[in-house]
């Protein structure tokens, strides 16, 4: 972090330095992908309660990711208050009848028909968390003045990442979801109009008979999401 005056490079050894094989680096990338391919979007979740401290290690884990000039420029809003939740739903699927009704265009709507989603959202009171993800667009200083942040979407959605990746690793689901417009989640949750939101994570269990639309299983192969240029 930084302050408003004295800004300047500090550096320091580095440190948490790991020394491992080539053997063992591939282990634990092909350990690492077996976990994560497990992963799978859900829509039905469990009213199985899930410890703050889980969420609250989960988000801390989302804060070591990089970002522009180090300026951290993401808020996240833990919910489990039912109430709230329930007036997220009721605000959320107002935007989301406009979209289903056509307001999402015929070109959006149809590339939606195999995930088998609607205008209906039980999940966001069902499932007993919501994380709300914030970007913000700039910081104050105390006195009161602004600084600019740098490379704000990339930053919240590389944290993002972490966040979903650390959310499974801890054995829950999650669901993203991103009403359009999503400003009335400032009002509801007080945060400032500098910050603006940008998803919604429904976490939880999965229930009993969660599904999963077939075609989320079809994932690109590795020829078709990567080139490689190598010396020969």
């Amino acid at each position: 972090m930084f302050a408003k005056q004295h800004m300047s490079y500090s550096p320091m050894a580095l440190p948490d330095r790991q020394e491992l094989t080539d053997t063992q680096m591939q282990a634990a990338a092909d350990t690492f992908y077996e976990k994560m391919r497990q992963r799978h979007t859900v829509r039905q979740f469990s009213n199985r309660p899930v410890p703050r401290g889980i969420i609250d290690k989960c988000i801390l884990t989302a804060g070591t990711a990089p970002s522009g000039a180090n300026h951290q420029p993401w808020h996240f809003a833990a919910i489990n208050a039912p109430r709230l939740k329930s007036a997220i739903r009721r605000e959320a699927e107002v935007e989301e009848k406009k979209f289903y009704a056509g307001g999402a265009g015929d070109e959006w709507l149809k590339a939606l028909e195999p995930i088998g989603t609607d205008g209906s959202k039980p999940h966001l009171e069902i499932a007993p968390w919501l994380i709300l993800v914030f970007a913000q667009r700039y910081g104050t200083f105390e006195d009161g003045s602004r600084y600019k942040n740098y490379y704000v979407p990339e930053s919240v959605g590389i944290a993002t990442g972490f966040l979903i990746a650390a959310l499974h690793h801890a054995g829950l689901s999650a669901l993203t979801h991103t009403p359009n417009p999503m400003r009335f989640l400032n009002d509801l949750v007080g945060r400032p109009a500098s910050e603006k939101p940008v998803m919604i994570l429904a976490v939880g269990h999965p229930a009993s008979n969660a599904e999963v639309p077939a075609v989320a299983k079809i994932k690109k192969p590795l020829d078709e999401i990567r080139s490689v240029f190598e010396d020969e």
